[in-house]
């Protein structure tokens, strides 16, 4: 594994943290896929073709020796996808929209080998159960900018965590990136050990 580059095809600061933790010290390299041309997709479709097409995309410039990590996250309640606000307006409308609610946290992600031109892609998601917010707190978190650039319009890691009651499934999954399921895809599909 030491010899092996791991690239990470999203700009997400979150992601890279969450690679960072379980050893894996990607370079990142963002993809230039047009995600509006998935959006009529369901939700776990979306998100594990966008995956796929964001590290196929990236993948392209390396050879050997390379390992590319795509992903894609979406909150989605009752078949309403919600991906990131376009305005702080629009984060409002989502926090009311979940607020008191149960919604579901989708990330899709792939992992390519560019040496065999393997990939594999899979889907987690997980339950997250928001407290009743009050408009004063919806506005109070929206002026923090916080929500600007995550979907759904809320950060579990960070001040957002204030708002969610209880989650079913994996926590990493909701900020971006889920890490058991992908040791598990890298121990058996690739075999690559992270201990």
């Amino acid at each position: 594994m030491s010899r092996t580059l791991f690239v990470l095809a999203s700009k997400s600061p979150r992601r890279k943290e969450l690679l960072n933790k379980i050893g894996i010290n990607a370079q990142v390299i963002p993809s230039n896929v047009d995600e509006d041309a998935y959006k009529t997709l369901e939700a776990d479709k979306m998100v594990m073709q966008l995956s796929f097409v964001k590290a196929a995309d990236v993948a392209r410039s390396f050879r050997k020796n390379t390992i590319v990590i795509g992903a894609d996250t979406c909150v989605c309640l009752n078949g309403k996808i919600y991906g990131k606000p376009e305005s702080k307006e629009d984060a409002k409308s989502m926090l009311k929209e979940l607020s008191g609610k149960t919604h579901q946290v989708y990330t899709g992600y792939c992992v390519i080998d560019c040496s065999s031109g393997k990939s594999v892609s899979r889907c987690a998601v997980t339950d997250v159960t928001f407290k009743e917010l009050t408009d004063k707190e919806i506005d109070d978190y929206v002026a923090t900018g916080e929500p600007l650039d995550k979907a759904g319009a809320y950060g579990i890691q960070e001040k957002g965590a204030m708002f969610v009651e209880k989650i079913d499934g994996d926590y990493s999954n909701v900020v971006g990136l889920p890490l058991c399921p992908l040791y598990k895809l890298f121990k058996e599909e690739f075999e690559i050990d992270l201990l």
